[in-house]
């Protein structure tokens, strides 16, 4: 399904862009066809918020985040427009910068942190060589570098002489992920995009990281891309949210509209077979079918094969995104009818359809549970 944006809303017009993602897409040429794992995406993430992507496992958020970076691997096919928006400075074109220019963007603009902190650290090196080497790699100066390196893993309940005289085998999952979030910020980037930096650790952790990705936000004025299978991790950090399925986005809104509004089909079915608190697991409804294969997407609407609501003009049309509201965008033909044909099984929000500032509540105590001591051992 190719959507295009023809709705103007907040998040288009009125917000402080910091990268604009416009028709973006992924190809990989296979033997049984074009493999399409990102397909013609819009997406404006605004400087200062914390914006959560969801979607099932294979529906394309590793694809969009490596794309705000160009850093799609050989053979992959990044085409599109991603324009990154410096603060008192000009539009930068990320797809055409040189070699030299966009190993700049990256790290001291745009940094990632990558699933998997245990595969992202060199084993033969310890992780104090790999915050030295990213400062020489930039020209930065090292000694103002590694005080900044201290803080940072101060600021993240880990004892710093310790973590970084280890190697990464010698440190707990939790410490080494935090270690990743410190060396993925040494160079003071203003976006810091997150690929299920969480989905290793057990439940507390993944809470206490959450709280201290709160705090690094508002401490180093980061803007976050947090991308996740898990609605309740989203639930608690993100100001806004982009529903993933079948490689393009299908929903953008604040995280309590569409927590408590959603206007999709597939986010109301995805919602209904997540565990809440209210409702009993005998009212969770698993997601008939399965997604698609990127090779053979369906022709029309991706969800059609799956959706309750579909019929002839879902399967022979792509639907474009329809303005739910002034803040909440939808690609769905009958969203309107959604609501009453789909009943999700979550409470209302206090605040009903007022609820359109997307301000989800991510206050905590000021040191996560697991991290009591200066070591910050996983508990």
């Amino acid at each position: 399904m190719s959507t295009q944006n023809t709705s103007t809303t907040a998040t288009d017009s009125g917000s402080d862009r910091i990268i604009e993602l416009r028709d973006a897409e992924v190809t990989f040429e296979m033997d049984r066809g074009t493999s399409r794992v990102l397909d013609n995406v819009d997406l404006d993430v605004n400087r200062g918020e914390i914006l959560g992507v969801v979607g099932e496992s294979g529906s394309g958020k590793s694809m969009l985040a490596m794309s705000m970076l160009d850093s799609v691997d050989d053979p992959g096919i990044l085409s599109g427009d991603v324009t990154y928006y410096p603060q008192n400075d000009d539009p930068v074109d990320v797809l055409n910068l040189s070699d030299e220019k966009l190993r700049q963007l990256r790290w001291e603009h745009i940094s990632m942190v990558f699933q998997g902190a245990m595969s992202s650290f060199n084993p033969t090196m310890g992780i104090r060589e790999h915050f030295v080497e990213t400062l020489k790699a930039h020209d930065a100066d090292v000694e103002e570098g590694m005080d900044r390196a201290h803080e940072l893993l101060s600021d993240l309940y880990l004892d710093p002489e310790r973590v970084l005289d280890s190697y990464a085998h010698e440190l707990s999952g939790g410490m080494r992920q935090r270690a990743l979030i410190a060396l993925s910020v040494i160079l003071e980037p203003n976006l810091l995009v997150m690929d299920e930096p969480t989905a290793a650790l057990d439940l507390l952790m993944q809470r206490s990281i959450l709280t201290l990705l709160s705090k690094l936000k508002e401490k180093y004025d980061l803007t976050m891309v947090f991308i996740t299978h898990d609605l309740s991790l989203v639930a608690e950090l993100a100001d806004r949210m982009a529903v993933m399925y079948a490689f393009e986005l299908v929903e953008k809104g604040p995280t309590d509209r569409i927590l408590y509004n959603a206007a999709h089909p597939y986010t109301r079915s995805l919602l209904n077979a997540t565990p809440n608190l209210d409702a009993p697991l005998s009212e969770m409804r698993p997601i008939p079918g399965s997604a698609p294969d990127p090779v053979n997407v369906p022709e029309g609407c991706s969800y059609n094969p799956r959706c309750p609501l579909a019929d002839q003009e879902c399967i022979a049309s792509d639907p474009e995104y329809l303005e739910v509201n002034d803040v909440h965008d939808v690609a769905c033909f009958h969203w309107e009818e959604a609501e009453a044909q789909i009943p999700m099984n979550v409470g209302r929000s206090d605040t009903g359809d007022a609820a359109t500032d997307g301000g989800a509540d991510v206050s905590g105590p000021d040191r996560p549970d697991d991290a009591s001591d200066a070591g910050g051992e996983d508990r």
